[in-house]
């Protein structure tokens, strides 16, 4: 994608959903921090069924480690690989308490020494929880900062580190909703949608897929 066309590309995005937000359901950034860290290789429609039943009961680092780890299973069984989960949410549950008096902590360095919080969902909490201009790239972002050209790379670090050079500071906080909510409805895996997609006299992709007959 031509570095002229970014800006447009973006503030199209931004014309369509001026506030776009997660689709995790939270109230607070532990919430938050719980519902990413549940949600690798699951879908927010599975984690958010989950954390309706779960953080009424339990919703703080404290609370969990109450519940234990076959408690917390309980909550969160109909999740994919639900088991390694539930030990890691405990682990960061004992962590939280023991380092950081039960707050969620706001540098990527303390939330990446957390037990299953790896560079995605520490970017995740930063830029929704605490309002920091990070871009996490994960399944969706990887691919349309491949397919459109904006920011190609062969790993998930490539395309997160060119997206911050290319993306214009303007839209940086709200990047990685637009692009996120773009790969997740409109540029698809299989078959993007090119005829719905009000981006497409911007984007590398070629051919573009026509609307179905």
């Amino acid at each position: 994608m031509k570095k002229d066309n970014i800006p447009l590309f973006f503030a199209t995005l931004q014309a369509a959903n001026p506030t776009p937000e997660t689709e995790l359901e939270y109230a607070t950034p532990f919430e938050l921090l719980a519902a990413v860290l549940l949600s690798a290789q699951a879908t927010d429609v599975g984690v958010n069924k989950a954390t309706r039943k779960l953080f009424p009961v339990a919703n703080t680092p404290q609370a969990i480690l109450r519940l234990g780890v076959e408690g917390l299973e309980e909550y969160i069984k109909t999740i994919g690989l639900y088991r390694s989960k539930a030990k890691h949410l405990i682990e960061t549950c004992r962590m939280l308490v023991e380092l950081h008096g039960g707050e969620v902590p706001r540098t990527r360095a303390e939330l990446e020494a957390l037990p299953g919080v790896g560079r995605k969902t520490a970017n995740v909490v930063l830029n929704v929880a605490f309002g920091e201009a990070t871009i996490a790239v994960d399944t969706h972002i990887f691919r349309v900062g491949n397919r459109t050209g904006l920011a190609p790379g062969k790993t998930p670090l490539e395309v997160e580190l060119k997206l911050e050079k290319r993306v214009p500071f303007e839209f940086r906080l709200h990047a990685h909703h637009w692009l996120i909510l773009h790969g997740r409805y409109i540029c698809v895996a299989r078959k993007p949608r090119c005829w719905e997609c009000a981006v497409h006299q911007l984007c590398d992709y070629k051919p573009k897929t026509p609307a179905p007959k």
